[in-house]
């Protein structure tokens, strides 16, 4: 949750545009917006720590611990709405991942010449902006 956002978003938002020899990613405000809501979700997840007994489900969260029969304050409901805000801002980085990764290219570079990091960093993006909305339903 804290670790491979900043790894992701930091490294791809610095290598995938020189790679693709393009100045910026193809939604900049998107990727602002990206990034300044991981900070709120991580200081969601920090207050409910502070908050009641904090957050006592386990790694997963399991639905019978979360609920408030079992853990009434409102920690959990802080964890839940760090998750889903992390989620939206995996979404907006993941969509702005794919729009650059599939149309920012200069002429000359076609399918095959882009690098295989451009292409990974695409196939993830894509893969995560289609299950992060099931993730966060669930």
């Amino acid at each position: 949750f804290f670790v491979m956002p900043m790894l992701m978003g930091g490294f791809c938002n610095w290598l995938v545009p020189l790679m693709l020899a393009m100045p910026d990613m193809a939604f900049p405000r998107l990727n602002a917006l990206s990034f300044w809501l991981l900070p709120g979700s991580m200081m969601l997840l920090i207050m409910s720590v502070f908050t009641g007994d904090g957050a006592g489900t386990g790694w997963t969260i399991y639905p019978t611990l979360s609920t408030y029969k079992f853990h009434p304050s409102s920690s959990v409901d802080f964890v839940i709405g760090a998750l889903h805000l992390g989620g939206v801002s995996s979404i907006a980085g993941g969509i702005n991942f794919c729009s650059t990764a599939y149309s920012m290219r200069i002429g000359a570079m076609t399918g095959l010449r882009v690098t295989m990091f451009v292409w990974c960093v695409g196939v993830t993006a894509l893969m995560l902006v289609i299950a992060m909305p099931v993730l966060g339903g669930a």
